[in-house]
């Protein structure tokens, strides 16, 4: 909505509430089966152009939303896994409906924490989600030109240098367990 728009409903009368970044935001599966909703704000999200990605995906990267998996509310135990190995050889579980096997989020069982991944790509409104870092651009395809004003990086980054101190702050609760 653009300020003039809410200037003229505020004249008119109208209420009209605004959350600062949509926090709640709601995805699915290809066949409609699996249906997810968001929470809480993403921890960060990494355009990453690792090989596993590209090969998941079928495309150039992945868009993927890091955040805590008790705020990715969903009938989880109706999920389908498959376990496979990394780039590093540790696992990474993909989780995706069971019935169309549109893959909805990994866990990278190496990262501390009760975390997933969540491809941006199966929310409702994709566009609303942009990438705050691109990752492992050493296998990033030639055509594809990283954006200027985006940090890039060959592999993966520090997440003390990159990620904001409340995103930091929130990713030690979840491996503490705390709520």
């Amino acid at each position: 909505m653009d300020i003039d728009f809410l200037i003229l409903c505020r004249l008119a009368g109208a209420e009209i509430t605004l959350k600062e970044d949509a926090v709640e935001r709601e995805g699915g599966c290809a066949c409609g089966a699996m249906r997810y909703r968001l929470t809480a704000p993403p921890l960060i999200v990494n355009a990453c152009h690792c090989r596993d990605c590209q090969r998941l995906t079928g495309g150039a990267f992945a868009v993927n939303i890091w955040i805590e998996r008790r705020f990715v509310e969903a009938d989880h135990a109706r999920l389908r896994s498959v376990m496979l190995a990394a780039g590093s050889g540790k696992p990474h579980e993909v989780f995706s409906c069971p019935d169309c096997g549109t893959a909805l989020w990994s866990k990278y069982h190496a990262v501390p924490g009760d975390t997933v991944l969540l491809r941006s790509g199966t929310l409702d409104h994709p566009e609303e989600v942009e990438p705050d870092a691109h990752i492992f651009t050493r296998s990033k395809r030639p055509w594809f030109a990283l954006p200027a004003g985006i940090p890039a990086f060959e592999t993966m980054y520090k997440i003390a240098e990159v990620w904001p101190e409340e995103s930091r702050a929130r990713l030690r609760r979840n491996i503490a367990g705390e709520t």
